[in-house]
């Protein structure tokens, strides 16, 4: 796959260097420009792109960057972007320490439809937001380890979950469809499965348990 990466931070980097591993020709971009991200495609192998590049040509697009830097991308960004393009978003809403207040988020709408309209597109999938960057980089296990670890992601458009859906798998983790975009709180910040280590049974359990209202560390204050 061509793979276009919005975003160099910690799971942009990782993601990035996990897919070229996996013989996928990757981009990546920041908000400063390709010319500041040597180190980072020293580390990972991708090559440095515009934020614009990197949605254009693509056959999967991965937004990960900090939430209340989402309505600052291009306002063009997917502008003649086929809708078959695959997006994914991994961004989390930190209110309290770095993105303030969201009034939509605030008011019960799931952080990921929140980016989808944002952005406008609605067939987005939310993934690869609960897990620490260091174990997306290097826990991956091959298919029935007892220590695999399960990944969840939602979205509306079937298609588009099943090509996120291989991608976990390829990278190592057992993907666990978490439901629609307005499901995907489910995964936020603050519930069962944020930050955790769960194999499948586990995090269908976390998901399926998880409390509707947002913690009030994830809330605005």
């Amino acid at each position: 796959m061509n793979i276009g990466i919005i975003g160099a931070g910690n799971i942009g980097s990782a993601l990035g260097a996990r897919f070229v591993e996996l013989g996928h020709e990757v981009v990546i971009s920041n908000s400063r420009g390709p010319e500041t991200l040597g180190d980072v495609v020293a580390d990972t192998g991708a090559t440095a792109v515009s934020a614009w590049d990197a949605a254009r040509g693509r056959d999967l697009v991965v937004i990960t960057i900090p939430e209340f830097r989402v309505p600052e991308l291009p306002d063009d960004l997917f502008e003649g972007v086929p809708d078959d393009v695959v997006v994914v978003d991994t961004n989390n809403y930190y209110p309290r320490n770095r993105d303030g207040r969201i009034d939509a988020i605030e008011d019960g709408m799931t952080e990921a439809r929140w980016v989808a309209e944002q952005v406008g597109r609605p067939g987005l999938v939310k993934a690869f937001n609960n897990i620490h960057s260091a174990r997306l980089r290097s826990g991956g296990r091959p298919a029935g380890d007892p220590e695999r670890i399960a990944l969840p992601y939602a979205g509306d458009d079937a298609g588009a979950k099943g090509t996120v859906a291989a991608l976990i798998d390829a990278l190592g983790f057992d993907p666990v469809d978490a439901g629609s975009l307005d499901d995907s709180w489910r995964q936020q910040p603050g519930t069962p499965c944020y930050g955790t280590d769960l194999g499948e049974t586990d995090l269908r359990a976390a998901l399926a348990t998880a409390p509707r209202e947002r913690p009030a560390d994830f809330r605005a204050e």
